[in-house]
């Protein structure tokens, strides 16, 4: 089945309490996407971010993020006035995110509703489902507020190093902290599934987003240290990036974590099957995030500034995806494969079966190994014009060599190319291409340049900031949209 969708971060839609959320607009984008003949709503990550605010670095692989829970349900609950609301500076642009004023308004708020909140069945049986983890991240944060904020490795010692007096006296001490996490969790799984159900009522699934890497201040390591390659002060020894290319003359430098796989590979790998399994309870499909290091993993020495000293290393291969199978059954995954491919990648993505992903920009720019131009595509592959970590279409339009401008209008047979349509020139080579799905972000559709940008890689500041406007979504745009995905039969059920 061709099918088609939107990429649009839950963060980036418009809300009047500085951050997207499970709001009325999170509804209405629902309802858009239906009238605009789309299937799919691709999001980023939903995981409680920290310092840099992206949603790849977060806290915990299984917790929410508070920035999304919707203080007007909280009102309509009884658990907070209008006026509480009003009080709190979330920042003053529309079309930008202001994080610092976020935090800060969003924990008082959120703290005046946790005073009002009554436990109830429901709220017990959420404690009962996500036990396991739930704990764990609720006394992390806890004390990682006591301790203004540090990454775990600069706790003392008996917290940093997990000694179970310390951590059983924390839990007495910091029991309504504790609750407070608890109660933020519950809310965000309440208004996540009542969006998910009706995304899927009206024919939407969702494309969720899962990071290979965990951040190395989260829950995650903090509390199964084991699971990854640390030494006896639980220092990396390693960590992850990216080599040198022809985009940055020093590589990439992620600082993540890396795996113990022969310690996931001795428990079946246990810890990812849960993770992988979760996922699946939030999203309808999953995007996996660096496909590429489940074949090999590129390392990094700790404390290097660089990831010039790097080298690759064995992954866990098609053992790890079998593994996962057989536990879970087979599952909707995109395997995220851009970038640089060996031929052990390529026989990898074949085994899985997965799609793979195409970017339409990459086809065009003489950096890029890969090749990426449309004529090339097999069926069971997810076209994007661009994706989080790109420049918005005309952005990119923009900012590349005459080169690369001049090989898109060869092959778009267009001597020139209008900055206003160019976009959707785009998109038509997306949409017309024999791909699966297609996904375009929303940026695209309009037409909008590089200050809509949503990330550059390897940079701090002034990275998922962007979002949109209340109404730049418009009737006649939706109905553009519906016209041209019915144009390349990507309606379903429409031909």
């Amino acid at each position: 089945m061709r099918e088609s969708g939107i990429l649009l971060p839950i963060f980036a839609l418009p809300s009047k309490y500085g951050i997207g959320c499970f709001s009325k607009e999170a509804y209405d984008f629902v309802d858009q996407l239906k009238a605009a003949g789309q299937s799919k709503w691709q999001i980023l990550p939903l995981g409680p971010t920290g310092y840099g605010d992206s949603p790849y670095q977060s806290f915990s692989t299984f917790a929410g993020n508070p920035y999304y829970i919707d203080l007007k349900t909280l009102r309509k609950d009884g658990l907070l006035t209008k006026s509480e609301c009003k009080a709190q500076n979330f920042g003053k642009q529309k079309d930008r995110i202001d994080y610092e004023a976020l935090c800060f308004g969003r924990s008082k708020v959120l703290r005046k509703a946790f005073h009002r909140f009554k436990k109830n069945d429901e709220y017990e049986e959420f404690l009962k489902k996500n036990e396991e983890w739930l704990t764990e991240y609720c006394l992390y944060m806890a004390i990682k507020d006591r301790q203004g904020g540090k990454s775990w490795i600069e706790w003392p010692k008996e917290y940093r190093d997990r000694d179970p007096k310390a951590l059983e006296e924390a839990k007495k001490e910091l029991k309504e902290e504790m609750d407070f996490y608890r109660f933020q969790q519950f809310e965000f799984d309440c208004q996540w599934r009542k969006l998910h159900a009706y995304a899927n009522k009206q024919g939407v699934q969702i494309i969720g987003d899962i990071p290979i890497y965990v951040a190395f201040d989260s829950a995650d390591t903090w509390a199964n240290p084991e699971l990854f390659q640390f030494d006896e002060e639980n220092l990396p020894i390693a960590v992850a990036g990216c080599p040198p290319d022809a985009f940055s003359a020093t590589g990439q430098l992620w600082g993540n974590p890396l795996y113990d796989w022969e310690y996931h590979k001795k428990t079946d790998y246990e810890w990812w099957a849960k993770r992988i399994a979760y996922s699946f309870k939030l999203y309808d499909k999953v995007r996996i995030d660096h496909f590429r290091g489940f074949d090999e993993y590129y390392t990094i020495p700790y404390g290097d500034e660089t990831a010039v000293n790097g080298c690759w290393k064995p992954g866990p291969g098609i053992a790890f995806f079998r593994a996962i199978e057989k536990q879970l059954g087979k599952l909707d995954i995109i395997a995220e494969d851009l970038g640089y491919l060996t031929d052990t990648v390529l026989q990898l993505l074949k085994d899985t079966g997965f799609p793979g992903m195409k970017v339409i920009q990459f086809a065009f720019d003489s950096r890029e190994a890969a090749n990426y131009l449309p004529h090339t595509y097999i069926p069971n592959c997810v076209v994007y014009t661009g994706t989080h970590d790109n420049d918005t279409t005309r952005g990119w339009f923009h900012n590349v060599d005459k080169g690369c401008r001049d090989f898109a209008r060869e092959y778009l047979r267009k001597p020139a190319l209008d900055e206003d349509t160019l976009s959707w020139d785009f998109i038509a080579m997306a949409m017309g291409s024999v791909a699966d799905l297609c996904i375009i972000p929303i940026q695209d559709f309009l037409c909008l340049d590089e200050k809509a940008r949503i990330n550059i890689p390897s940079t701090l500041g002034n990275n998922w900031v962007w979002r949109l406007k209340k109404g730049q979504i418009t009737e006649e745009l939706t109905k553009e949209i519906r016209r041209m995905t019915k144009l390349y039969g990507r309606i379903p059920g429409e031909g």
